[in-house]
């Protein structure tokens, strides 16, 4: 039976079954367990979290716990909310522009990457997962992508090479979310890829560390162990709670291709699922424009473009198209060369003319010279500038581009 009651009443013992709020608003990346660490319990005191739901079939009983309070002493100070939290908006997923957003998209992809680890990490100990613990992850991101999807599928794509495996769960769950809106799916459809592209990797978590994050080139034996991470995810999915047959089947088949030449069972065509399709093409972007441990990363539009001349073969091709849609023909953080002779780099896209992104300029290729920072929206009537070229950022010897991008707007 379930029971509602405030922060100051939670013991040691007790199964909390839900918190109140913002999963962002509390200390935990789960939402059902059993509380028996003092730590755990002094962190949930002190996290500001006003009321949450107890299972006392599952553990004890408010009248139950109450001799267990000395058990884990709690100072004056920590009895009482460290903060109050932030009321959640009216409308968490009314549309903001890319500045706006970013804030809020920096503390979930920090949150989101903890989360990852730890439930990761849990999976590795041989623990099982249980799939409702993702949801408010997915519920959060999907929020984010709702208001803007630019702000938290660039973040999510600067990764460094140790954390790149758990960043790239947050990333391609963006990423899928962003595609199922574009294809018109329903909110459960669009929560079920979330979720898909959250856990679509979980069985690198069963593969050698050392091959995982080898920084030079594969052999052909550690390339084999690699290629077993999707049938051991789906095993480990399987022994998992609460899991759905959606991400059961992105995470066996998100390396299948469409012309039958992917792994690990040749599929082909139309007997990939839509949302494995999905996964393939979120999966392989977030790949090529992340650096990892053996390689560098591609420039964003450099990305599309090469992804391009593999639709039909690697991915399908309307969902390829769909997922242009979603995040520009000219991503946030690609290098464009402008009419004018100016280089620039993407800040934003536009929804409505995917050729005239929002871009700051900050480079004459005329006179080979930095010059004073210019945000520009190429979509707006007044603008007489336009892009003639992607560039890539190697080639002028930029390194600098992702700062640049995730510069605040001057006022």
């Amino acid at each position: 039976m379930l029971k509602k009651i405030s922060v100051q009443q939670v013991q040691l013992g007790m199964f909390i079954q839900s918190l109140e709020g913002s999963w962002l608003a509390h200390p935990f990346w789960k939402t059902k367990f059993l509380l028996q660490e003092p730590a755990d319990l002094q962190a949930l005191r002190s996290s500001g979290v006003p009321m949450l739901w107890i299972d006392v079939g599952r553990g004890l009983d408010v009248s139950d716990a109450a001799p267990a309070a000395a058990s884990a002493p709690i100072s004056p100070a920590a009895a009482e909310p460290a903060a109050v939290p932030t009321p959640k908006p009216p409308d968490a997923r009314s549309p903001v522009s890319m500045a706006a957003e970013m804030t809020r998209a920096n503390v979930l992809v920090n949150r989101s990457r903890a989360a990852v680890i730890s439930m990761f990490g849990e999976a590795r100990l041989g623990k099982a997962l249980d799939a409702e613990q993702c949801l408010p992850i997915v519920e959060e991101i999907s929020n984010s992508v709702a208001r803007n999807p630019s702000a938290l599928i660039s973040l999510a794509r600067l990764k460094t090479k140790d954390n790149y495996t758990y960043m790239h769960s947050v990333a391609v769950c963006a990423l899928m979310v962003s595609l199922a809106k574009q294809l018109g799916l329903s909110e459960a459809q669009t929560r079920a890829a979330g979720l898909a592209g959250l856990l679509h990797d979980i069985g690198k978590m069963a593969m050698p560390m050392d091959v995982l994050n080898k920084p030079g080139k594969l052999s052909d034996a550690e390339f084999n162990v690699i290629r077993s991470h999707p049938l051991r995810g789906y095993q480990m999915l399987q022994a998992g709670a609460s899991v759905p047959a959606s991400a059961l089947d992105v995470c066996l088949h998100h390396h299948e291709k469409m012309d039958g030449s992917g792994y690990p069972q040749k599929l082909k065509g139309e007997q990939i699922s839509l949302l494995a399709r999905m996964g393939a093409v979120c999966d392989v972007y977030d790949a090529i424009t992340s650096t990892r441990p053996y390689k560098e990363a591609w420039d964003p539009a450099g990305s599309i473009q090469r992804m391009a001349q593999w639709s039909g073969g690697h991915f399908d091709p309307v969902v390829f198209r769909a997922f242009v849609k979603g995040v520009g023909i000219y991503p946030v953080g690609s290098l464009v060369k402008l009419e004018s002779g100016r280089l620039a780099v993407v800040t934003e896209m536009n929804a409505a003319s995917l050729a005239a992104p929002v871009v700051r300029v900050f480079y004459s290729t005329r006179a080979s010279m930095p010059i004073p920072v210019l945000t520009l929206d190429l979509s707006h009537p007044g603008s007489r500038d336009k892009i003639v070229s992607r560039e890539s950022p190697s080639d002028w010897g930029f390194s600098y581009l992702d700062d640049l991008w995730q510069q605040p707007v001057s006022p």
